[in-house]
């Protein structure tokens, strides 16, 4: 027994600090340890997400803290380095600044939005964001990564943006649906907005994916109702998915058929021919 003291009281005259430890542990434990690392307090100016990744032509939106630590209220100025071709705008409550006044002991939420330059090539670009007050310079290190550019285009195979056609009748529209940009577009739907009791339907109605510089042809029919009136009507046809979108706008001419016209002047005709009738025979009188 006393050679186990011994040994005991060497390792305690050896190793003071692990016994501090092993005291520390034991009165305090894990919940102890967690609620000393749990106050610690964030740093007064902080974000949620430093690094994102998005298109060229996409916002990098990242969500701020502003925290004013000191005993009077301070007035911070925002500010960023920027590449080139590159804008930068600061909002809080929805409302773009470009200082903030913060009262002692508040936090502040601070939504920064990064706007890159359209031609701008994939790659990660750092963003240093500045907060300064008369006492206070606090500093972001954001990310931005650009992965490239998204851009849909719809139009036809000439350019030509209007054709006509025959009330009651159909009529079939060659679209050409184009990849632009340099990322891969999936799930694009095709739509069109078409006047009144018209319809339109398309051949593909859905391209799965479309690579970058390809593109791909859709047939759209628009079926005109009978009795239409004549004259000049616009369709406006789209194509889009959650990333990109493209409008054309069609101007369709409808004309009336041969019968209907030959019906017409049939009935005028007839009036002609009535008006004579009853002018010879009761004008007389």
């Amino acid at each position: 027994m006393s050679a186990i003291t011994e040994t005991l009281q060497r390792q305690i005259r050896l190793k003071p600090s692990f016994f501090l430890c092993f005291i520390v542990l034991f009165f305090c434990g894990p919940r102890g340890i967690a609620q000393a690392v749990k106050q610690a307090p964030p740093p007064p100016f902080s974000v949620r997400l430093m690094n994102i990744e998005a298109a060229a032509n996409a916002t990098f939106s990242y969500n701020a803290k502003l925290r004013n630590d000191a005993a009077s209220s301070r007035v911070y100025q925002f500010s960023a380095q920027l590449p080139a071709g590159w804008t930068a705008s600061f909002k809080v409550e929805g409302i773009q600044v470009t200082s903030l006044r913060v009262d002692a002991g508040v936090t502040q939420d601070v939504l920064i939005e990064l706007h890159p330059a359209m031609a701008e090539k994939p790659g990660k670009y750092k963003v240093p964001v500045t907060a300064l007050s008369n006492a206070d310079s606090l500093k972001l290190d954001l990310e931005a990564v650009v992965k490239g550019a998204y851009k849909l285009e719809l139009s036809t195979p000439t350019g030509r943006l209007s054709d006509d056609v025959t009330e009651g009748k159909r009529k079939e529209i060659h679209l050409v649906v184009k990849n632009a940009g340099t990322i891969a577009l999936d799930k694009l739907e095709l739509s069109a907005q078409t006047p009144p009791q018209w319809q339109a339907s398309f051949v593909p109605s859905s391209i799965e994916r479309l690579e970058p510089g390809k593109e791909k042809e859709v047939i759209a029919t628009l079926s005109v109702p009978d009795k239409t009136i004549a004259g000049d009507y616009v369709t406006t046809f789209s194509a889009k998915n959650a990333e990109s979108s493209s409008d054309a706008v069609f101007r369709m001419t409808v004309k009336t058929s041969a019968l209907t016209g030959w019906l017409g002047v049939l009935i005028i005709l007839l009036a002609l021919g009535a008006v004579y009738y009853l002018i010879r025979k009761y004008g007389r009188r």
